[in-house]
């Protein structure tokens, strides 16, 4: 399951994990015009991670997700 929200400034994608356990916590993706934040809460350390990526970064990742195992 997942939701999209529209925001001043971004746009924010939240994947929740469903199914048998284990389940992770929730996925946050914000989109901002400069860049890309994927966020999830760490329960073991009472935080949440964030990576940042860059626009061009995460056109890579979409396009690596569904390429062949190589380098390209």
């Amino acid at each position: 399951m997942f939701s999209i929200e529209h925001e001043f400034d971004t746009t924010v994608i939240t994947l929740v994990d469903e199914g048998t356990t284990p389940l992770q916590e929730d996925v946050i993706v914000n989109g901002f015009e400069e860049c890309i934040t994927v966020q999830q809460y760490d329960h073991r350390h009472d935080c949440m991670h964030i990576v940042t990526l860059s626009t061009a970064q995460m056109h890579g990742l979409v396009a690596a997700i569904s390429l062949l195992e190589g380098v390209y």
